[in-house]
């Protein structure tokens, strides 16, 4: 398990949101990136996962810009990357720098309407 504040871990996330390409990043004008230390029990529930068996390293919470109409709020999706989880699974800052990245990746994937099966990470 690797060990890094909160800040450290934050500033990896920004880190990582910067080096979206730039096409990519045009298109979250209205997501919001956030850090958990965990992932409620509602959270792992939502996505099938059991909360005293399985770790969750991120969540997509919003409707994919594949299934919205003319009619949608105003509200930010968000994208939550749980800090917890994602140092559980590292032991390098380098680990952890690539897992924040493919995890974020994957969860904006949802953002823009992937299915699991099609994602890149």
């Amino acid at each position: 398990m690797m060990r890094m504040s909160r800040h450290e871990f934050e500033t990896l996330v920004e880190k990582a949101l910067d080096g979206l390409p730039e096409e990519f990043a045009e298109l979250l004008d209205n997501v919001a990136v956030m850090v958990e230390d965990e992932p409620s029990a509602e959270d792992l529930e939502s996505v099938g996962l059991d909360p005293k068996e399985d770790d969750l390293l991120g969540l997509y919470l919003g409707v994919p810009l594949t299934e919205r109409d003319g009619f949608y709020g105003d509200l930010p999706d968000r994208v939550v990357l749980y800090r917890g989880p994602i140092l559980r699974v590292c032991t390098t800052r380098r680990e952890v720098l690539r897992e924040v990245r493919d995890t974020l990746v994957h969860e904006l994937g949802h953002h823009f309407g992937m299915e699991e099966e099609d994602m890149p990470y």
